[in-house]
């Protein structure tokens, strides 16, 4: 069974998974366009992270960080290589978004890649009733990031 808890950033696991997440988007993406963020930025008070456990392994992660009092931003989503297409990035998001609704936001977006190995992470977004927009926050337009928003 899976189970999905606020996680502090501290366990090696983590550490590991963030940092295959990190060298993962380096690779796919030119460093400009990497918007993943590193422990010590997921650190910071306007983020909320969990991690995905099955048993005592990390299956995977995700944020939800705080733009403004009606605003949210999906960060982090990242299931272990091991483990996709499980449901577990569905069923961290679903717990992102409820989280969203429990804080009154009014509206979740996130910034994604338009290469083709993020195809799956997009149809996963829509699937959820995201939709493409202009970019939100301080993002600026570019050629390998795509951006989603959905009211809630």
């Amino acid at each position: 069974m899976m189970q999905i808890k606020v996680d502090d950033l501290t366990g090696t696991e983590i550490a590991e998974l963030l940092n295959e997440h990190l060298a993962n988007m380096r690779m796919i993406s030119p460093p400009e366009s990497v918007h993943a963020l590193d422990l010590e930025k997921l650190r910071r008070p306007e983020i909320t992270f969990w991690s995905v456990w099955e048993g005592n392994q990390l299956v995977g992660c995700g944020a939800l960080k705080e733009l403004d009092r009606y605003h949210g931003e999906v960060k982090s989503m990242r299931t272990a290589s091991a483990h996709l297409r499980k449901g577990i990035a569905r069923q961290m998001l679903q717990h992102i978004l409820e989280e969203a609704k429990r804080r009154g936001y009014q509206r979740v977006s996130l910034e994604t890649g338009s290469m083709e190995a993020f195809e799956p992470a997009r149809k996963l977004y829509v699937s959820f009733g995201f939709q493409y927009c202009e970019p939100f926050a301080d993002y600026k337009e570019d050629p390998n990031s795509v951006f989603m928003t959905m009211e809630i």
